[in-house]
């Protein structure tokens, strides 16, 4: 783990997507970060000791999902699959497919696993919250915030676009593992991975932190809210002070709007993934999140853990 030194910085953006806005001053205390994602050979241990079966190992209850079509009550995942032509990019329904039989230990379906594919040294995927919360948990540890995790993604750079400054490809070099071409049918593999990349691939950050862009999304512990907060005006003074550890929304305010009918919570994801492009989801930099179910598992979510020092 790195210790990551408290400070204020000016969380989230205004030139990408509406949802990283509005511009905030945040300060977080000092705490330690794993200084790489959670890898499957480190989750095979906590499987190993614990006997822990992920959320995509069991079955889903069709009692939780009304809705579930006939034969979908089979243990399994959503795998990406590359497209072969241009598609409508509002349907993710075109790259994402549910497979049976795809978990941790077979990201891609019941015919792939970790010795085959070489991944012990990758990013665990196929992980769901709960997954991570039981891993940082066993580990004594816990899951960022999502202000602390876009604290140490920032490398101490306030205020730039991507963790490493303010241009994507800095003399043509790729700093992180993301889609280089157009999504979802045509990668140039510029940054020589079609997947991920087993971690330390690229050069750290600022604070010594690998693969806190790009590679995998990465679960924090806050409940997803469309609209973070600013700083709040208190009585006499104007909006100008930090807001100091702020931990995200609520659940009841978490919940897809676009599906009212499933009432399951939304946790923030940060830090993009090796499925971001320039073409579609520009989310390979600090300010970025996403909104993700936290029942679901996916071949670019993982996660790492952070340990904080209680004061006193």
């Amino acid at each position: 783990m790195r210790w990551i030194a408290g400070g204020a910085f000016t969380m989230g953006s205004e030139r990408f997507y509406p949802e990283e806005a509005p511009l905030r001053r945040v300060r977080v205390d000092g705490f330690w970060i794993d200084e790489t994602p959670v890898t499957n050979r480190e989750f095979a241990r906590f499987v190993e000791a614990t006997g822990h079966v992920t959320v995509a190992e069991i079955a889903p209850d069709p009692k939780d999902y009304p809705d579930m079509l006939p034969g979908m009550d089979k243990p399994g995942s959503l795998v990406f699959r590359k497209t072969t032509r241009p598609v409508d990019l509002g349907q993710p329904g075109n790259w994402w497919h549910f497979e049976f039989g795809a978990d941790w230990r077979h990201p891609l379906g019941p015919q792939s696993d970790l010795d085959t594919l070489e991944l012990w040294d990758h990013p665990v995927v196929q992980v769901a919250y709960s997954d991570a919360e039981a891993y940082a948990h066993w580990a004594g540890k816990a899951l960022p915030t999502e202000a602390e995790f876009e604290y140490a993604a920032r490398g101490g750079l306030d205020g730039c676009d991507y963790a490493w400054g303010d241009e994507l490809a800095p003399e043509g070099r790729m700093m992180a593992n993301y889609w280089q071409g157009l999504f979802p049918f045509a990668n140039t593999l510029a940054d020589g991975w079609e997947r991920t990349s087993p971690v330390r691939s690229y050069a750290p950050n600022g604070y010594g932190l690998y693969d806190m862009i790009a590679n995998t999304w990465e679960w924090t512990s806050d409940w997803w809210e469309e609209n973070p907060r600013a700083n709040p005006a208190k009585k006499g003074k104007s909006a100008c002070c930090a807001i100091s550890n702020p931990r995200g929304g609520k659940l009841k305010d978490s919940f897809d709007p676009t599906q009212p009918q499933v009432r399951i919570g939304r946790k923030v994801l940060k830090g993009g993934s090796h499925l971001c492009a320039q073409n579609y989801c520009q989310r390979y930099r600090p300010a970025a999140r996403h909104p993700e179910m936290i029942d679901t598992s996916t071949t670019h979510i993982g996660f790492r853990c952070v340990k904080r020092v209680r004061a006193g």
